[in-house]
C-alpha cells in the first residue's frame, strides 16, 4: 500500500530537519540560531524588527540573540537616548559560520537531487507550490468551522 502524500512530506521534513541539525551543529549553532543569523542585516538589526520578520515572541528571540552573542556570532550595541534599544551586528565568526552552513546546505541539496532531472525538479516545485496554495486556501475556512463548533 502506498503511503499518504502528506505523511511522506512530514517524514521527508523530519529527515531533512535532522540533516540540517547536523550541519548547524557542526558550526555550534541550532537551526533556529542559524535562521536568525541569516535574518540579521544592516536594516534588520533590532529585536523589534527581527521579532516581526521571524514571527517569534520576544522571550524566544531574546534567548536566541543572547546565545548568539555568547557564541560570539553577534555583537550588540546599546543605542538611543536611554541606551535601551540594542542593535545587533554579525561578527566575522558569525559570517564564517553562516557561509559554511550555506555551502553545506547547497551540497546537501545537490546530493538530494543528484538523480533528478531538471524537469522533475521543476515539476516538484510546481506541485509543492500548488499544495501550499491548497493548504492555505482551506486554512481560513477550517479555522472558521472549528470556531463555530466550539
Amino acid at each position: 500500500m502506498m503511503e499518504n502524500s502528506l505523511n511522506l512530506l512530514r517524514k521527508t521534513a523530519r529527515i531533512h530537519k535532522q540533516q540540517l541539525m547536523q550541519l548547524t551543529k557542526g558550526e555550534n549553532l541550532t537551526i533556529s540560531e542559524w535562521e536568525l543569523l541569516n535574518n540579521v542585516t544592516v536594516d534588520q538589526n533590532t529585536q523589534e524588527i527581527l521579532s516581526g520578520i521571524m514571527d517569534l515572541d520576544t522571550s524566544t528571540l531574546s534567548r536566541q540573540l543572547k546565545n548568539l552573542v555568547t557564541k560570539e556570532m553577534l555583537v550588540k550595541e546599546a543605542t538611543g537616548k536611554d541606551h535601551r534599544q540594542l542593535i545587533y551586528t554579525i561578527t566575522k565568526k558569525g559570517e564564517d559560520a553562516k557561509a559554511q552552513i550555506e555551502a553545506n546546505v547547497k551540497d546537501l541539496n545537490t546530493l538530494i537531487f543528484e538523480h533528478w532531472s531538471d524537469e522533475e525538479q521543476q515539476l516538484l516545485q510546481i506541485l509543492l507550490n500548488r499544495l501550499v496554495k491548497s493548504v492555505d486556501r482551506i486554512d481560513d475556512s477550517l479555522e472558521k468551522s472549528f470556531k463555530l463548533k466550539n
